[in-house]
């Protein structure tokens, strides 16, 4: 008796074994890692601990994302694998994270900040490995076939900053990078400021790593003028830097009347995303930061706007104590941003091994990626490409107008400037 009912068992369990196996093809349930779709390797590298511009919470919120979506089964059933390189700010450095990339069999570089375009882009070129969402620095994320930026980089910024100032300033100066890159910046800005017929920018050079401005600064507001002049800086890292010297300097003449009954300068400050964010705001004293009152441009809605929720909770429950990752830092949301067209890519292609070329191929082929109003929607088929000189692959030419109001950065005005038309019949 006992003999049968054990047979009766094993034969209940080997059916069910069987009915399993035949809804799944290999017995383990869709979508949970582990089972046959095999794990992604991706990559983040970003410069952490240099002189110069560090994004050391692009790689910490790759991070938090892997460990978020790992928990849910992954992403369409693959295990995400990120690896993270310091980029250094040097080209050697830049073409060691990819070659890395390359021999570690990732199949993206997603979400990354580099200057060192030409050192890095070749050997990913050359492994097929496309590169989703740079934080938008150099030229060869807008020229590269395997580059899907996010955003209209730096381009866009200073393009959109030049119709953003021209609405209220008289004179503006730009003090700017004595670098190749910078060199780009003055006709940028000058096309958005003669978008509202606006005399160009004095052009003022700085040496990117300097630790103090005060010469650049007193000659900056001597150009910019007391009437309804602007002076801006786009000096990553050493933006804060440059207005520290600027806020020393002694006081012009002509000044206004502060409400205190003190001579204050009538000189506007004024930047961009990444130069200057709500973390530099909060370090400099919020409120009484050098910075309230400046206009700044940025790629995406302000920190505080709703759609950023989603990533915050994400921040909350799985960066843990990691202070790294600030929800505020533009490459902490161009890393989610960037993460977030991985995923939806991932998910379109339903398949059990993931490549670089059938990413790549994909994106070419029009895959549209909703990232919940915090761009416009992107696709990177070759009619949505803006085709402006120097930066053809930019689909995202959308800017917002922000302002430092009682210590936060909050809209100008509500949505989405178009930038594009600017960037592409510049001077």
């Amino acid at each position: 008796m006992t003999g049968r009912r054990l047979s009766t068992l094993l034969a209940s369990v080997t059916a069910a074994a069987a009915g399993a196996s035949l809804l799944t093809g290999c017995g383990v349930l869709p979508g949970a890692t582990g089972g046959s779709r095999e794990p992604v390797t991706v990559m983040t590298w970003a410069p952490d601990q240099t002189r110069a511009t560090n994004m050391p919470g692009m790689p910490a919120m790759a991070q938090a994302y892997a460990r978020w979506v790992n928990a849910q089964g992954g992403i369409d059933g693959h295990e995400l694998r990120v690896l993270t390189c310091n980029e250094q700010n040097t080209p050697t450095g830049a073409a060691a994270c990819a070659r890395r990339a390359v021999r570690e069999n990732a199949v993206a570089v997603v979400g990354s900040y580099s200057q060192n375009g030409r050192a890095f882009m070749a050997p990913l070129e050359a492994a097929g490995i496309p590169y989703i969402g740079g934080y938008g620095v150099t030229e060869d994320e807008f020229t590269s076939p395997l580059s899907y930026p996010v955003n209209g980089g730096l381009a866009s910024l200073i393009a959109g900053h030049g119709m953003q100032l021209a609405e209220s300033c008289r004179k503006v100066s730009l003090v700017r990078p004595d670098t190749l890159a910078g060199d780009r910046l003055p006709k940028l800005l000058d096309a958005g400021l003669k978008n509202s017929s606006k005399r160009g920018a004095v052009d003022i050079r700085a040496v990117e790593d300097a630790t103090e401005y005060t010469a650049q600064a007193a000659k900056a507001r001597d150009k910019a003028g007391t009437e309804s002049g602007c002076v801006t800086a786009v000096l990553g890292e050493r933006t804060q830097t440059f207005f520290d010297s600027f806020r020393r300097l002694p006081r012009s003449t002509g000044g206004a009347q502060a409400d205190g009954g003190e001579e204050k300068d009538s000189v506007r400050i004024s930047s961009v995303l990444g130069s200057v964010g709500q973390p530099v705001i909060d370090r400099t004293g919020g409120a009484r930061s050098p910075f309230e009152g400046a206009f700044v441009t940025g790629w995406y809605p302000e920190a505080d706007d709703k759609s950023w929720e989603p990533m915050r909770k994400v921040i909350r429950e799985h960066a843990f104590a990691d202070n790294r990752v600030d929800p505020n830092d533009a490459g902490v949301q161009t890393t989610w941003i960037a993460y977030t067209v991985l995923k939806e890519v991932i998910e379109s292609l339903d398949t059990d091994t993931i490549t670089g070329s059938r990413i790549s191929e994909a994106l070419d082929q029009g895959t549209r990626v909703d990232t919940g109003g915090l761009t416009p929607p992107l696709r990177w088929m070759y009619e949505d490409l803006l085709g402006a000189p120097d930066f053809p692959r930019i689909v995202n030419h959308a800017v917002t107008f922000q302002v430092v109001r009682k210590g936060r950065l909050v809209a100008q005005r509500p949505g989405f400037v178009d930038v594009g038309p600017t960037v592409t019949n510049r001077g």
